[in-house]
């Protein structure tokens, strides 16, 4: 089970229950990925659905490499998401709020 806590997302892929987190190294490799674009304009177009399938893939597979994953995109070209691109998208913006804020405490 995912702890969001710790910014952790489960997402299911090929059938397996993998952990995704955006560590700090995981970010600095978004970064990389997403060439000139800054964290915050790929907040903004998560926020107002402007984001691509780029966007998308970029956050899932620095969320897997933060989780302890070693593959890169190209592993992901052929992989079954459980939800489809729609649970890999929602996956990526829970990605996004839980890296930059504190969960909600139940019953507050």
């Amino acid at each position: 089970m995912a702890n969001p806590w710790t910014g952790e997302v489960a997402l299911v892929i090929d059938g397996e229950r993998r952990g995704l987190k955006l560590t700090l190294g995981a970010l600095a490799e978004l970064e990389a990925a997403l060439e000139a674009d800054t964290l915050m304009a790929l907040v903004e177009r998560f926020e107002s659905g402007a984001f691509s399938s780029r966007d998308v893939l970029a956050l899932i597979v620095a969320g897997l490499r933060g989780g302890g994953w070693t593959g890169d995109a190209r592993d992901l070209v052929a992989a079954e998401i459980e939800g489809g691109l729609v649970g890999a998208a929602r996956a990526a913006g829970q990605l996004l709020v839980r890296a930059f804020s504190v969960p909600e405490v139940a019953g507050k």
